[in-house]
């Protein structure tokens, strides 16, 4: 099939299970929410070198946070067993250090939870208190009073939903891949954990020329260097560069309307060649989401 002069390649994205949290970052200012929800969801790109992938869900109205501040959310995905972890620590490192902010729990009706335990900063002088309907803690700090929550709830998502975005030159093909993630960001349920939402370096498991052992190395059937050196290039024709845009989200179907905006996006600036997804042969997860589907 085609949309505005790219093809769309009959094929599929691979994604695989992991448990999300959301967590809700307000301030006395967006520009203090923001900080702290960007550093919170630093060095998060992917699961194969950091401790879990997180990204920025959406900007929040005052109306929609707890404390009736301004706010932005934020996911967090990856093991259940490690979710704990990494959410106590990106909360006790990046947001309550931050001016102002605050964390709330954005997932309140999720049957799983855990505890941060982040009162215990407070050393003994933490209180109780309730925001709205929230059981929070009032933790004494330099610049007054820290109040958040420390309960938070999961639940069981997917990660590593993608589409390919193909130019004829780098250039295009990076217009391309930027609308793509433009008209992702923002969307509810889902986020794009890498730079900017876009990947220039996609990956591929394991290795291939090398005796040791590797997690992960260059997805060499998508680089167009490559071509005529590998006997399973997947670079079509006329295509110099290839952009990935990685989407996770709290279930498939949120994944899934987001790969469908990204394909129109991608396609709608009317330079890009064509439109694919990467795959391993189901060695990464069980989850296939066809292209060609999306649109039917």
């Amino acid at each position: 099939m085609e949309i505005d002069g790219a093809e769309i390649l009959d094929t599929y994205a691979e994604a695989f299970s992991t448990w999300i949290a959301r967590i809700i970052v307000t301030a006395a200012s967006e520009r203090w929410a923001t900080a702290a929800a960007v550093e919170a969801t630093g060095f998060a790109t992917s699961r194969i070198g950091c401790p879990c992938e997180a990204g920025i869900e959406r900007r929040l109205g005052e109306e929609e946070t707890p404390d009736s501040r301004p706010g932005i959310a934020i996911l967090v995905c990856s093991e259940k067993k490690n979710l704990r972890e990494n959410v106590a620590a990106r909360i006790g490192q990046c947001i309550l250090p931050a001016p102002t902010a605050s964390a709330f729990d954005g997932l309140p009706d999720a049957p799983s939870r855990f505890y941060t335990r982040m009162h215990y900063f407070g050393d003994a002088y933490e209180e109780r208190c309730k925001v709205g309907d929230r059981l929070c803690w009032r933790i004494p700090v330099m610049e007054g009073t820290y109040v958040g929550e420390e309960r938070f709830g999961i639940v069981k998502g997917i990660a590593g939903g993608n589409i390919l975005v193909m130019g004829g030159d780098q250039a295009s093909a990076l217009a391309g891949a930027e609308a793509a993630a433009d008209a992702i960001a923002g969307l509810r349920d889902v986020i794009t954990s890498f730079a900017g939402g876009v990947v220039g370096s996609g990956s591929e498991v394991g290795c291939r020329n090398y005796r040791f052992p590797m997690p992960a190395s260059t997805n060499h059937a998508w680089c167009p260097t490559l071509k005529g050196l590998v006997d399973d290039s997947q670079v079509p024709p006329g295509v110099e560069s290839v952009y990935e845009v990685v989407v996770n989200g709290i279930d498939e179907e949120s994944v899934r309307a987001a790969m469908r905006a990204g394909i129109l996006a991608a396609a709608g600036t009317g330079r890009v060649v064509a439109i694919g997804a990467s795959n391993f042969e189901g060695k990464l997860g069980p989850h296939r989401i066809r292209l060609p589907d999306l649109f039917r």
